[in-house]
């Protein structure tokens, strides 16, 4: 289900899901940017009621509203977007707001994972920082987290008095690991590898109060550049490889019928051909990259180290479109030469007989000729969808479409 910008979805439990001790009802909003963000905001949202009971404050029932705006997206400050929540928070009339972006922040030579301000009520995940596997069950897990934070505050009594109720609890659910509401995160293998530190910083007015980043330079980097490159979707590119799968095929095919080709994949080793298939992937995503502008200048930008991260991620994305392409290609012509070359004609070129590391030299070297003499020449068929994998293209759109607004 996808939510049309600004549109509120509110989830509310079941009346036999929860039952609470006096009437009392909190709101808590989630604000996701368009595309990743929304998409896994509304997977999660169904269960977050029950799960805020559980987890959070049993007393009280609660409630979930989601909206997504781009303009949670635009910006690339936490501080920038801080405003735009309260705006919602306070016309919304909800106790708590959480901005979801797919933004990566970087402050004080740390990416930050999570922060909130206890004294707005408002926090923000920013998720790429996740990385790349169990973004569902990480971005339930750190809501809770982060409405733990803007609820209870301070208050350890609170804290203890919710952990004991639900530790006790039947509904505890299965896809949580965490215990409780003192610490739902660092308890698992992944977060003991890549560690999370939890800053808490006081005196600093409208900033935000509470800071979760990843504990190591190296952590933090993976992270990023693994939850960037998923961001990005590059699954959503291959379609747009059409035109040039069958152009290279085309090409790549043309060429087997002369024996040049076959001698060749017999004189080469297999590090010429590892070569070969290296300059071939290299010169598909660099012609990527040039044709269809990609490529963020650092020059005057306001966020040098920001528009080379862009850059890296876009490279990264391309990258793993480019493998599944010549992976798709070598797979067509490792068919082709084994239906289509006899095996005595062959022999006959290579002077020996012809065995299947032969055959598959042979789809190798085709695959690698026909990337670079083929495919380079060929368009993308759907240059929008390229265009919309990289972060520097959609960032442009979405503050096109702030201004309009």
């Amino acid at each position: 289900m996808t939510k049309a910008q600004n549109e509120v979805y509110t989830k509310q439990p079941a009346a036999e899901g929860i039952q609470t001790v006096n009437p009392c009802r909190k709101v808590v909003g989630l604000v996701p940017a368009p595309e990743m963000s929304a998409e896994m905001a509304e997977k999660v949202i169904d269960q977050l009621p029950e799960l805020l009971a559980n987890y959070v404050d049993d007393r009280l029932s609660w409630e979930v509203q989601l909206i997504v705006d781009p303009l949670i997206g635009a910006a690339e400050v936490s501080t920038y977007i801080i405003g735009s929540i309260l705006e919602y928070k306070r016309h919304q009339q909800w106790d708590y707001a959480i901005c979801i972006t797919d933004l990566p922040i970087f402050k004080d030579g740390r990416f930050v994972i999570a922060e909130t301000s206890t004294v707005h009520g408002v926090a923000m995940i920013s998720l790429p920082a996740f990385g790349i596997t169990a973004i569902r069950r990480r971005l339930n897990e750190a809501i809770l987290q982060l409405v733990n934070e803007l609820h209870h505050g301070s208050s350890e009594e609170d804290r203890t008095r919710q952990e004991q109720r639900t530790q006790q609890s039947d509904k505890v659910h299965e896809s949580l690991r965490g215990k409780g509401a003192r610490q739902l995160l660092g308890r698992h293998l992944y977060e003991k590898l890549f560690p999370i530190r939890r800053v808490t910083r006081s005196g600093e007015g409208e900033s935000f109060d509470v800071r979760f980043i990843a504990d190591s330079w190296i952590n933090g980097n993976l992270r990023i550049l693994a939850g960037m490159v998923r961001a990005n979707r590059p699954w959503t590119i291959f379609p747009a490889f059409k035109r040039v799968i069958a152009v290279a095929f085309a090409t790549g095919a043309y060429g087997l019928v002369f024996p040049t080709l076959w001698q060749l994949s017999a004189n080469y080793g297999r590090p010429r051909l590892v070569l070969l298939m290296g300059v071939a992937m290299v010169s598909m995503i660099a012609w990527i990259i040039i044709a269809h502008t990609l490529w963020e200048p650092i020059k005057n930008a306001r966020s040098p180290r920001l528009v080379r991260l862009y850059n890296t991620v876009t490279v990264l994305t391309l990258s793993a479109g480019v493998v599944f392409y010549y992976v798709i290609l070598l797979g067509l012509f490792c068919f082709t030469v084994l239906v289509f070359i006899p095996a005595n004609m062959l022999e006959e070129q290579l002077g020996q007989a012809a065995s299947l590391l032969d055959y598959t030299a042979l789809a190798w070297l085709a695959t690698s000729v026909a990337t670079i003499a083929g495919a380079l020449g060929a368009g993308l068929e759907d240059e929008e969808t390229v265009r919309n994998a990289t972060y520097g293209y959609r960032q442009r759109r979405r503050n096109q479409e702030a201004d309009k607004r």
